[in-house]
């Protein structure tokens, strides 16, 4: 099966152009505020932005490695894996990424990279462990389709603005609470300002404003993104019941894993198929992942119009 037969999502591709262009008008305003009330200098802060842009591009994939803990494995170190990889890359027509392995017993898997070319697909020793090869495909499958759509970049980027909205704040409420700007240009804000609201209360206004805006968007692509991959998996593997299981098995090892562990792999939560936290989580709308019940039903949907086995 060629990647052009299940092709990109329209719905994904939507929500991500409008995630990135919310996103960063979301910036220019805060920028822009910043600018006039602080009186922060644009040189400065353009070789902030950029270099940490940059950084975040580049590196993506190395950060997530390093946040997790995953080591990049070769085809003698783990021959299956990267069977089952290069197996599903030729179905999808997709270049074959690099493959790793996180030492951990927390069932789960992730994908990171900027783009095909440069990616990397990681599991766990723990998913690797529990898991049925067919159930493992399935899970690979999905992590390859998030490197097709490259959501993953996405997600790296949109968390990069939320990250640099929070430093702006708290440079902004410390350069404020004290009266001065940087970069230049005297107490010009100081002076704008005369007679009205503080300054670290405009900036405080801002930011609760920016933060409520990226944090939604953040989590509603996130959940899109996460129905795409499953629907993704399904079509390049076509057994939309493999995931399902793999889904569930991954949900019931979570629970018995230590709570020590599952904190060390947390970061990676947004990343993650399954979230380590799935069933502390009370509102759809703060999560990262769609609920597992509404997964199963989206993919059992799919096996009935595949003509697949569905378990009653």
């Amino acid at each position: 099966m060629k990647r052009k037969n299940y092709g990109r999502d329209r719905g994904l591709t939507l929500r991500m152009l409008a995630t990135g262009g919310l996103l960063g008008l979301l910036y220019v305003v805060f920028a822009v505020v910043l600018f006039s009330v602080l009186n922060v200098g644009l040189a400065p802060m353009l070789v902030i932005v950029v270099a940490l842009a940059a950084i975040q591009y580049y590196t993506s994939d190395k950060l997530a490695l390093a946040a997790s803990g995953a080591k990049i494995v070769s085809e003698q170190e783990e021959p299956e894996l990267h069977a089952m990889v290069e197996r599903l890359c030729a179905m999808a027509s997709l270049p074959k990424p690099r493959v790793a392995v996180v030492p951990t017993d927390v069932p789960n898997a992730f994908a990171a990279g900027r783009n095909p070319k440069h990616a990397v697909v990681a599991v766990t020793q723990g998913l690797w462990r529990r898991l049925e090869p067919q159930e493992i495909e399935g899970v690979l499958a999905h992590e390859l389709s998030h490197v097709a759509n490259r959501d993953v970049l996405v997600m790296t980027v949109a968390s990069f603005f939320a990250m640099l909205a929070g430093l702006l704040t708290r440079w902004g409420l410390f350069f404020g609470m004290w009266g001065g700007g940087f970069g230049g240009g005297g107490n010009r804000s100081n002076n704008n300002n005369q007679g009205g609201v503080p300054v670290f209360l405009i900036v405080l206004a801002v930011s609760v404003v920016t933060y409520a805006i990226s944090f939604i968007l953040i989590r509603t692509i996130s959940r899109y993104r996460e129905y795409a991959a499953d629907r993704g998996s399904a079509l390049i593997t076509g057994a939309p019941e493999h995931l399902m299981s793999a889904l569930q098995k991954i949900s019931s090892g979570i629970t018995m894993i230590p709570q020590r562990d599952l904190r060390e792999v947390q970061a990676m939560n947004a990343f993650f198929i399954m979230p380590t936290n799935w069933r502390q989580q009370m509102s759809e709308l703060f999560m990262d992942h769609p609920p597992l019940e509404k997964r199963l039903a989206a993919l059992a949907e799919i096996a009935r119009e595949m003509g697949r086995p569905v378990a009653a």
